[in-house]
């Protein structure tokens, strides 16, 4: 199996600062970072770390090659990575001492893939491969339709979250991902309750107290894992990617949620989005236990 991802790639820049920013205030950073970013990019590496097979479908500006060869050195086939003219997306992000966040997104080439660059990629899936989509990118409609056309199954991880985008892919959908809020928004939307839509498997994640796992509307609560937070980015795709790679590997739902619980617990200990999410080596020996 394989799992093509049609996400966005961003260079991170990653400010720390004594607390985030309130309307007109400037304020001093303390450090700052440059990294490879982008929840699309993130999820890729992800996956590969969580030791699945991702192709990512996505696109980078002229200056941007240094992120293509970024992920291809964490085990991302990038075949389908365009160079376009546009420049390469970017994400300004703030993180306060207690590690919450918020994040300005300039979206650039990540906007910019085309129906011949889906076309070519997913020409090359087979049926029973996965495509994961996040809302970085333009074309989510267009690539699920194409993935169910074609026999994959489409997994949609819902941020950053436009309800009305949602309600439109949904229905294509075989797993989805959401917080809570955005589940709320979901059901408001569509005026149903979304455990009811339909999907096979829902994923609500519910920040350090774990997740609902709804498997055709039966929901099972999945404990988080304690973890010392320093920087909460990057963390849900951590988790996005890592259960992905689990079930590409054949592991059953349940099993796949806690090992993405652990690789998430690590995460939060870390400054940084994709050159430090963690690897299944990583995970496994750490050994986190619920207490």
């Amino acid at each position: 199996m394989t799992i093509f991802n049609l996400g966005s790639i961003n260079a991170d820049f990653t400010y720390q600062v004594p607390h985030l920013l309130r309307a007109g205030e400037t304020l001093a950073a303390s450090s700052l970072t440059r990294g490879l970013g982008g929840k699309g990019a993130n999820m890729s590496v992800a996956i590969a770390r969580g030791a699945g097979r991702v192709q990512h479908i996505g696109a980078v500006g002229e200056e941007g090659a240094w992120a293509t060869l970024r992920l291809l050195e964490y085990g991302v086939d990038t075949r389908h990575i365009a160079t376009v003219p546009e420049a390469t997306g970017h994400a300004i992000i703030s993180v306060d001492p207690a590690g919450e966040n918020n994040i300005l997104i300039f979206p650039g080439a990540n906007a910019c893939i085309s129906s011949e660059m889906l076309g070519r990629a997913l020409s090359a899936a087979h049926t029973g491969d996965w495509l994961i989509m996040q809302n970085e990118t333009n074309c989510l409609e267009e690539a699920a339709h194409m993935a169910r056309q074609l026999g994959l199954r489409v997994a949609y991880a819902a941020a950053p979250f436009v309800a009305e985008d949602a309600a439109k892919i949904a229905p294509l959908c075989e797993l989805m991902f959401l917080n809570q809020i955005e589940a709320q928004q979901l059901s408001e939307t569509l005026g149903i309750q979304f455990e009811k839509l339909g999907i096979k498997d829902i994923i609500v994640t519910l920040g350090a107290d774990g997740c609902d796992w709804y498997h055709n509307g039966t929901p099972t609560r999945i404990a988080g894992y304690p973890a010392k937070v320093i920087d909460t980015t990057g963390a849900g795709d951590t988790f996005t990617g890592y259960v992905m790679a689990g079930l590409d590997r054949g592991l059953p739902m349940a099993q796949a949620i806690d090992l993405a619980q652990q690789a998430a617990a690590l995460m939060v200990g870390r400054l940084g989005t994709a050159d430090v999410i963690p690897d299944l080596k990583e995970v496994t020996e750490a050994r986190l236990s619920r207490n």
